[in-house]
């Protein structure tokens, strides 16, 4: 690692950085709407967005800095077990393809903003609707964290911000600078500025995967090297070699199914679907999103080729930066480095939009001013995510970059538990809430607590997301035993209450909803000022 600053990288970095701070708040004037103040304009990007938009705002949603950073990370430090993340991105499309059309038309509708909205509106549960928006708002907190840990992760390769002695002020001054960027055009522009940023994120990020899948392999001897080199190290290692050993197989499948189910329950998926202008932009998209996991398959590999390359790094977030500015010309490791910083401000600004929002939506208007306006609503939800951005920051600034990842790991076991109300809700109002509720409470306690119980060699609990799944006797992933436990206790208790005929609650949605495209009739374009955004406008 270089003492100095990479001047020529750094460099290239501001060029990029400066560029898509003017397109951030450019963004404002992007597709400008008639009435700005409402949800459905500043927090859904007035629901316009066509096939290429939503695919590369998905994209930029999904696949982030955490992601350019962390995957090949896990690759570099547990060998082939890191690839968990590819299959669960292929699982998840088929999935999504079942679901999403139908929450889009009952969304658009009824002008649903959230998923909790949805809940709130299908069950007539406001304290469903409160548990789907805690939640959504606990699991996204530390998933803005790591897109930030992706920034800081960059520079200190870059040699920005000085060593760890320096003052701290000194040290995270470039850190708090991204951020105030990002908090500023995410205020003025909403979702219209990652929307348009993402352009130019998986551009960079494409570039860079290609450049890298070619050039790095033919600096170190082709494939065969790369891959005798990590074979050489995992067995030396005594993991027996790339695989994960048997014992760890069952971690690795319900690890990907888990994740594979829990991708889409995240807020900031749900923003980015919802912003699109028709259900057929939603299934198209499910059809050509499976690109992205194919750039991820490549992306892992350079886990292999940071063993091969000799990168040593205390800190595994920064093996693929640093094998970057040590086989990339300065200028390209600029262009890498700008790829992952902006990997990082476009999920960001989503996840924090979503977050905003739930909060708005489910928490301010259900219980603390039911008469809020469309325009105090967008008031709110734009102070509330320069708040999220505040409370990521000092988590990051604060906390060890290895308690974040865990901690993102424990919001991953927790937004699985709300799939039970939100994709059984969009198929059948079978499901009672108030079993709902104890399956989503049942579910929250035991992920929460056998996570609790997970040590790593640098934290005495929530040091990981696998354990002993009970009866099996075999080592699998925490949520995905939780959200079982979840389904099974909702199941049971729906059979009581519907027997002893406990109240069911009112849904304010019909068949048709499910089923509704924009152009149908009844299924209005845009929701007039006085209820755009609000809760059963139609």
């Amino acid at each position: 690692m270089n003492d100095g600053v990479n001047g020529v990288a750094l460099g290239v970095f501001i060029f990029f950085f400066l560029a898509v701070t003017v397109m951030g708040f450019l963004a404002a004037r992007w597709r400008k709407a008639e009435n700005e103040a409402s949800l459905d304009e500043w927090g859904l990007g007035g629901r316009s967005f066509g096939t290429w938009v939503t695919w590369f705002l998905l994209g930029g949603d999904l696949y982030t800095a955490y992601t350019f950073v962390a995957v090949p990370a896990a690759i570099y430090a547990a060998g082939a077990a890191g690839f968990f993340a590819v299959p669960y991105t292929i699982l998840v499309y088929p999935l999504i393809f079942t679901f999403l059309p139908r929450l889009w038309s009952v969304s658009h509708k009824h002008g649903y903003v959230t998923t909790s909205d949805f809940v709130r509106g299908r069950f007539g549960s406001k304290g469903l609707s409160l548990a789907v928006a805690v939640t959504g708002i606990l699991a996204t907190m530390p998933y803005i964290a790591l897109q930030l840990v992706g920034i800081q992760a960059v520079l200190d390769v870059m040699g920005v911000g000085g060593g760890e002695n320096t003052n701290w002020f000194v040290k995270d001054l470039p850190l708090l600078i991204a951020f105030a960027v990002l908090a500023a055009y995410t205020y003025s522009s909403g979702l219209r500025a990652p929307a348009l940023i993402a352009f130019v994120k998986d551009g960079l990020i494409y570039l860079v995967i290609a450049v890298a899948i070619i050039y790095i392999p033919i600096k170190l001897g082709g494939f065969d090297d790369i891959f005798a080199s990590a074979q050489d190290k995992f067995t030396k290692a005594g993991a027996g070699g790339l695989a994960p050993a048997a014992a760890g197989q069952w971690g690795y499948a319900t690890l990907a199914l888990g994740s594979a189910l829990a991708l889409f329950m995240y807020p900031h998926s749900i923003t980015a679907t919802l912003s699109s202008r028709s259900r057929e932009v939603i299934r198209r998209n499910t059809t050509i999103l499976p690109l992205y996991s194919l750039m991820l398959g490549l992306l892992a590999l350079l886990g292999f080729m940071a063993i091969a390359a000799g990168v040593k790094v205390d800190n595994g977030q920064l093996a693929i930066p640093q094998l970057f500015e040590n086989m990339f010309p300065d200028w390209f490791a600029g262009v890498a480095f700008a790829a992952i910083g902006i990997g990082a401000l476009v999920p960001a600004a989503i996840m924090s939009i979503a977050a905003a929002n739930l909060f708005t939506r489910n928490i301010y208007k259900d219980f603390l001013k039911p008469d809020a306006t469309p325009a105090q609503e967008t008031k709110v939800s734009k102070l509330v995510s320069l708040l999220v951005k505040v409370g990521a920051l000092a988590f990051v600034l604060t906390m060890d970059k290895t308690v974040a990842i865990n901690f993102q790991l424990l919001g991953g076991i927790w937004i699985l538990q709300t799939m039970p109300a939100l994709v059984g809700g969009l198929f059948t109002r079978w499901f009672h809430r108030w079993a709902l509720l104890a399956g989503w409470a049942v579910g929250m306690v035991y992920g929460t607590a056998a996570a609790y119980g997970v040590a790593s060699p640098t934290q005495k609990h929530f040091g990981g997301s696998s354990k002993e799944i009970p009866g099996l006797g075999e080592i699998g992933y925490i949520g995905l035993t939780a959200f079982v436990l979840n389904v099974v206790v909702t199941v049971v208790l729906t059979f009581v209450l519907n027997a002893v005929k406990a109240p069911a609650g009112i849904d304010e949605t019909s068949p048709g909803d499910y089923t509704a495209d924009a152009g149908d009739p009844g299924v209005q374009e845009k929701l007039p000022p006085a209820t755009a955004g609000a809760p059963g406008g139609h």
